[in-house]
């Protein structure tokens, strides 16, 4: 890397519990983070939630068609508030994954927003990684080594996004980059918030539980809990490994019965205990669990994760990193490597056969060629 300059990336993320997109300004040469700068958020409507969810398990048709439109307008409206970006790293709205059948779905089309925005747009990051035998997921584990070197941390840390799906990636920044062996495990550990979302949802209209005040004022149902946590052969499976959204479905219905407070304890409760079966896959024990994601904000799910964890468990601000953005600016990281031609992803981040770059570039004006020639 060197003699290449830091840029102004900006990275975003519209993750499965369906909020909003985020957007995050990052100065980077794609191995070291320099400085964060401007962010953005532009939730979405009831209605445009709707579309979306409309969409999810889907690969195509009117459904994903209409989700695509959402995703387009949103990214594009809340990219256009922040300024200065030199190259864009966008994610899309994931409808379907399926890393066993090498197939996964991304709605948005990346050559719409450079045309719109008049700056390059980087896309489609898992497709590549997929191909070559990886789960094309998580692809933050990068970044998170990076911000562990920005932290100055010495030894083995694990940071934890809690997000719809959880997934951690446990670095030791002793080691000389990311695709590195024995720098970088990573994989998702099962259910995050999205259930817990769904269920609040469906029975009380609310979007969360927010403040975690069910999951507080509930009583964990051991029986269940028990089951939920031995019924799953996904648990036995050596990471990496990745999950959709509605993988964990059964849980929900092992719920059904409960009350809204149990129900929702019950599930942050399995929830904690994926984590901590994730935990025991880890090649060291880690020095700190830091979490990322909407889960941070639930203290019961907090103290759960404590209670279950082998070391502290912090939210990412108590390190001045901002864990709203940290998945957007996640994606700005990685696009500046895809522009700089470096690995995106690695055999212990996705269970890519060997280091790979992921990922298309589209440049504003292509489209509009494209469209004059078609």
């Amino acid at each position: 890397m060197s003699g290449r300059h830091a840029i102004w990336a900006l990275g975003t993320m519209s993750g499965t519990s369906l909020d909003g997109v985020d957007a995050g300004l990052v100065l980077t040469d794609g191995v070291r983070v320099v400085e964060f700068g401007q962010t953005g958020y532009r939730a979405y409507s009831d209605a445009e939630r709707k579309v979306l969810r409309a969409a999810l398990g889907r690969w195509e048709g009117a459904e994903v068609e209409a989700a695509a439109e959402v995703v387009e307008t949103a990214h594009a409206e809340v990219l256009a508030e922040i300024a200065g970006a030199e190259v864009i790293g966008f994610h899309g709205q994931t409808t379907a994954h399926r890393p066993q059948a090498g197939a996964t779905f991304q709605a948005g089309n990346g050559a719409i927003l450079a045309e719109a925005l008049g700056v390059p747009v980087v896309w489609d990051f898992r497709s590549s990684d997929m191909a070559l035998g990886g789960q094309g997921a998580p692809l933050a584990p990068f970044y998170h080594f990076a911000l562990a070197r920005y932290l100055g941390l010495k030894a083995p840390a694990v940071f934890l996004n809690v997000g719809g799906v959880a997934n951690l990636t446990w670095v030791d920044p002793s080691k000389p980059g990311p695709e590195a062996p024995g720098a970088c495990l990573a994989f998702d550990t099962g259910p995050g918030n999205a259930l817990i979302d769904d269920l609040v949802f469906q029975r009380r209209g609310e979007r969360m539980d927010r403040d975690g005040a069910l999951t507080r004022a509930g009583a964990v149902h051991a029986d269940i809990l028990e089951r939920l946590l031995a019924g799953g052969a996904f648990f036995a499976k050596i990471p990496p490994k990745s999950l959709d959204r509605d993988d964990f479905r059964g849980w929900s219905e092992a719920v059904r019965d409960l009350s809204d407070a149990d129900a929702v304890a019950t599930l942050a409760a399995a929830t904690a205990g994926a984590v901590a079966r994730g935990l025991e896959h880890c090649d060291l024990p880690p020095e700190r669990v830091l979490v990322t994601g909407g889960g941070r904000r639930n203290p019961g799910l907090m103290e759960m994760l404590q209670a279950l964890a082998p070391c502290p468990v912090l939210p990412v601000e108590d390190m001045g990193l901002d864990g709203d953005m940290l998945e957007a600016q996640a994606f700005a990281y990685l696009a500046v490597r895809v522009l700089r031609g470096m690995p995106t992803s690695a055999p212990g981040t996705t269970g890519v056969a060997a280091p790979v770059g992921g990922g298309k570039v589209s440049r504003p004006g292509e489209l509009t060629r494209h469209l004059k020639t078609a």
